[in-house]
């Protein structure tokens, strides 16, 4: 019999990198909204992993299991975390037994796969999501006991075996409500920027990016005649600022979706959480996506989409100088013209259906009477 307090819950995982937390916050949004806050929700996650001091800022109960990571390469590593996988399904199942809810969100990274196939056992409903238009090793496994398979992209449902494909849902990428509420006022304001002058954003990501850090460190002192920079340069490589009209942080907080919106171009990697929260605030970009020898090559494919929209110029960080990506952010950032069709490209593209319906699919379970 499960205890009526924990009788209307939902269960969350994901983590790894900020990508895999904040739809899934996203969704918990929705959810709670959808719900009027009367389902009990908590997450899953790695301990100490970079997802529990994401949410921290957020109203969500936190329970945390051991994760090894997945490899496809061989490692002397994966001896050691299959034990760690091992662990962290039990850990997985001893909760999800104790808490009992009618389902589980997963938002992938390593640390979903124990969660998924222990709900998946426990006889609890799985809803995964994938936000990349190749589905990445972790939602490959966790689709085998997915109940719901929700995607982004429309040609991501050809990357499933056939008799999973039934299963897929295109729902588009969840964004925080808070980056819908962004101010560009209040962010110029907040960030002490000029009149008439234009904002450059860099975003190396939660955990940062050496590379494009690097490349901005040496053309830093060329580019702030002609702009501000606010430049995120990930918690493992932060460095302080004491150049006027430069600004430096190792990770936003919640001032992040003011200074989004005060932007005028981003020069990011194009993971899709990414690309999706500049694709709500129409922001045009330069994407510099990690490419086939730092990752599985996801990030390429999301950037193509949106450099055939129109919406990006992406470069190849092999061989990519600091002149070369100058050049690129002078050419734009002097030009209003390609700026305003960047920003047109993307206008509708991003709405808010995605964790709104995603919500109201996990709602679905949730409110099925118990058997």
């Amino acid at each position: 019999m499960i205890d009526s307090h924990v009788k209307d819950s939902a269960a969350f995982t994901g983590g790894g990198t900020g990508g895999h937390v904040f739809p899934g916050i996203a969704v918990y949004e929705s959810l709670r909204s959808l719900t009027h806050d009367t389902v009990d929700c908590f997450w899953i996650g790695s301990r100490g992993g970079i997802e529990e001091e994401l949410l921290k800022r957020f109203s969500i109960q936190y329970e945390g299991i051991h994760a090894g990571k997945l490899r496809r390469y061989f490692s002397f590593k994966n001896f050691t975390d299959v034990i760690k996988i091992l662990m962290g399904y039990i850990e997985a199942r001893r909760i999800l037994k104790r808490r009992r809810p009618r389902v589980l969100f997963s938002k992938g990274g390593f640390v979903s796969v124990p969660p998924v196939i222990a709900a998946h056992r426990l006889g609890i409903p799985v809803v995964t999501h994938e936000s990349d238009v190749d589905p990445g090793l972790a939602t490959r496994i966790n689709s085998r006991y997915a109940d719901v398979i929700c995607v982004a992209y429309e040609k991501t449902a050809a990357a499933f075996p056939e008799e999973q494909r039934e299963k897929v849902v295109v729902t588009g990428n969840p964004v925080r409500d808070e980056i819908w509420r962004g101010n560009r006022t209040k962010g110029r304001a907040l960030l002490g920027v000029p009149d008439g002058k234009k904002v450059l954003l860099v975003l190396g990501g939660s955990l940062g990016a050496r590379a494009i850090n690097d490349l901005i460190a040496a053309i830093v002192d060329d580019l702030l005649p002609h702009c501000f920079i606010v430049h995120q340069m990930g918690s493992l490589s932060f460095v302080p600022s004491h150049r006027e009209g430069y600004v430096t942080k190792a990770l936003f907080e919640g001032d992040f979706p003011d200074i989004l919106m005060a932007s005028d171009l981003v020069v990011s990697r194009s993971g899709a959480g990414t690309l999706w929260e500049n694709a709500v605030c129409r922001k045009p970009a330069i994407l510099i996506p990690l490419g086939m020898g730092s990752s599985r090559g996801d990030q390429v494919k999301n950037a193509e989409i949106f450099r055939s929209m129109g919406a990006a110029r992406v470069l190849d960080e092999e061989g990519l100088t600091p002149l070369r990506l100058k050049e690129e952010i002078l050419s734009l950032i002097r030009d209003e013209e390609s700026l305003l069709r960047m920003r047109n490209a993307l206008a509708g593209f991003a709405t808010k259906n995605a964790s709104s319906d995603i919500a109201s699919i996990l709602f679905s379970y949730i409110k099925k009477e118990e058997v």
